[in-house]
């Protein structure tokens, strides 16, 4: 692991789902559910159309939420609240990404698109708690969903960060160009590696990973 490409980083920002716990813990599949769930309830339509839907707004708009607030109106606050409303007990701690958290040099931030009090929750029960200076959801970017650059604008002139000496860690591809853009240094954290010049660094082991950085 090249040193120099992290030497200059005083921001470490993480995005939270299956980014600060892996895929196979199968979290997220409990929040999709939920969302099919109010959509079919909101909307009026079946199960097949509200999954449909589902999929589309998130793909289209960057997250389910924006392309029913877009499309529909809905207020984001109660869907939040209910989407997040799910079992945490598939979470385990883990102590040595905690340690390698811990140890990185700087600030480091949490932003998800996501709500933050469901973010603390995945943080508590992935042993987290306390390593992090701040956590942003989509409620600090005035309910623009990361992939938008001004997304991205608002809450990183929230907290201040200097993306030319930052890193993003983020298992959607996609989320990542807008950091590149902006000169932070971008991993992707996803099972399989993607060819993308957005894309600087990978790994399917984000403890791994940081635990090697300074090798």
């Amino acid at each position: 692991m090249p040193r120099k490409h992290f030497a200059a980083v005083r921001t470490w920002v993480f995005d939270l789902d299956n980014t600060l716990y892996p895929p196979h813990m199968r979290l997220f599949d409990q929040i999709e559910i939920k969302m099919t769930d109010w959509v079919m309830r909101a909307l009026q339509v079946d199960r097949a159309r509200a999954d449909h839907l589902r999929a589309h707004y998130w793909q289209t708009y960057g997250t389910t939420l924006a392309g029913l607030m877009a499309e529909h109106g809905v207020d984001p606050g109660p869907y939040l609240t209910e989407v997040h409303e799910i079992d945490f007990s598939v979470l385990s701690p883990d102590p040595d990404l905690a340690a390698a958290i811990a140890a990185l040099p700087g600030r480091k931030i949490i932003y998800t698109n996501a709500c933050v009090p469901y973010a603390v929750k995945v943080v508590e029960a992935r042993g987290l708690a306390g390593l992090f200076d701040a956590v942003y959801g989509v409620e600090e970017a005035n309910f623009h969903p990361k992939p938008e650059a001004r997304a991205f604008a608002t809450v990183f002139a929230r907290d201040g960060l200097d993306p030319t000496t930052s890193a993003m860690f983020e298992d959607d591809a996609r989320n990542l160009q807008v950091p590149d853009a902006l000169g932070m240094r971008t991993v992707h954290v996803a099972p399989e590696p993607m060819s993308e010049p957005h894309i600087h660094h990978h790994t399917a082991d984000l403890g791994d990973f940081l635990t090697r950085l300074w090798d």
